[in-house]
């Protein structure tokens, strides 16, 4: 019986091992006969690919002016729309005047005392000069006029200053605008003391946003490459032509882009040893007045040209855990894992530093669908990128 058992047991694994052999033999032929799939692909391409760095940046007006409260005294007056357009020298607040008006008042009267005093001593003068030259007087008596008349002369001259200074005091009740501009939200209200810590000094801010500043801190190693590029870039800083500028562009906090470029008008005489950065910048045309002081937004400011880069769409790219590959195929049309390094992004490429050559051709579409060695029929396509030629 135990004879019979392993003589059917050997039986069974014969066929069993028969039917194995025929199905993968099957399998075979069926691959063999299978057309090898259409897969889109595109070549590798160069082209010369600027690298931006994005800094974050705070806006402010070209000109920011304060408006302080020169003189104190009572806020009588608000004349104009918090957050709306000024003109230059429109009438902003007016102070209480009535205690400037009376120092106008009493200089006023002091200069006609002088005055007074200016015309007994020059008519005593021209009374005694002539007395003097035919020694009917002194010397001393004709030193003594002469004295008193340019003490008199300077006494006008001090009470016209005094004057003038109560006038400029009394015209500081009155606060125009500076400029041409937007103002902002009044920090005093009508009726209350100012000029006069800790009463409001700073009444009101008004912006020219015609044009806006952005200020932003690079790096001393961002800044060298970014000078070193602009010298590459322009020959020497001297050839430049005039009025000539790098531009740069800006990320609002929205993230779109804003539509004009910027020109860097300001670079700090110094790098700050305490943070290692250097104050940078910019200006930006606003047209549009979207531009408000006190914003952030991110400057995009180019840090190099890479020349003759080797560029592949992201999506040719597979990444596991910080490791990049491409599937190549190559002049027998098999499929090829090519591990490549990546240097940074641009647009929706990825600059290639290491793995390709130039010549090569990659799997654009259906990468899940193809692995190493298989056979495939190329189709050579055109990638169109979907981003600005900024990002």
């Amino acid at each position: 019986m135990k004879i019979f058992n392993l003589h059917f047991q050997k039986t069974n694994l014969t066929a069993l091992m028969i039917l194995v052999i025929i199905f993968f033999g099957c399998d075979r032929k069926n691959q063999q006969q299978q057309a090898p799939p259409q897969i889109p692909v595109v070549k590798v391409t160069q082209q010369d690919i600027p690298v931006y760095q994005e800094f974050v940046g705070q806006i402010y007006g070209y000109k920011d002016i304060s408006i302080p409260a020169r003189v104190e005294g009572f806020l009588e007056g608000i004349h104009f729309t918090e957050g709306g357009k000024v003109k230059k020298g429109q009438l902003l607040y007016t102070i209480d005047p009535q205690q400037y008006q009376a120092k106008v008042a009493a200089q006023m009267s002091l200069l006609a005392e002088a005055k007074t005093m200016l015309a007994k001593t020059e008519s005593d003068l021209n009374r005694i000069r002539p007395l003097a030259e035919n020694n009917a007087v002194s010397k001393a008596d004709l030193d003594a006029a002469i004295a008193q008349f340019e003490a008199a002369q300077s006494s006008v001259e001090a009470a016209k200053a005094n004057l003038e200074s109560a006038n400029i005091e009394l015209s500081y009740t009155k606060i125009k605008s500076p400029i041409d501009g937007i103002i902002g939200k009044t920090e005093a209200k009508e009726g209350d003391f100012v000029g006069r810590s800790p009463n409001p000094v700073v009444l009101n801010t008004v912006s020219n946003i015609e044009t806006v500043l952005v200020e932003f801190f690079l790096t001393e190693g961002d800044y060298l490459k970014i000078a070193r590029q602009f010298i590459e870039k322009e020959g020497k800083l001297k050839k430049k032509k005039s009025g000539e500028q790098a531009k740069i562009k800006m990320l609002l906090a929205d993230g779109t882009e804003y539509p004009e470029t910027g020109d860097i008008n300001f670079l700090d005489r110094e790098v700050n040893p305490s943070t290692g950065s250097m104050l940078i910048q910019a200006s930006f045309p606003n047209t549009q007045r979207i531009l408000r002081p006190g914003q952030f937004a991110r400057v995009v400011v180019e840090m190099e040209l890479l020349i003759d880069a080797l560029i592949v769409p992201q999506k040719t790219v597979n990444e596991i855990q910080g490791n990049f590959s491409v599937f190549v195929v190559n002049d027998s049309s098999k499929i090829e894992i090519r591990t490549v390094k990546v240097r940074t992004a641009y647009k929706d490429y990825y600059v290639i530093d290491g793995g390709l050559t130039g010549d090569e051709i990659i799997v654009l579409e259906g990468l899940q669908k193809v692995r190493s060695g298989i056979m495939v029929k190329p189709e050579i396509t055109t990638y169109q990128s979907k981003q600005s030629d900024n990002k």
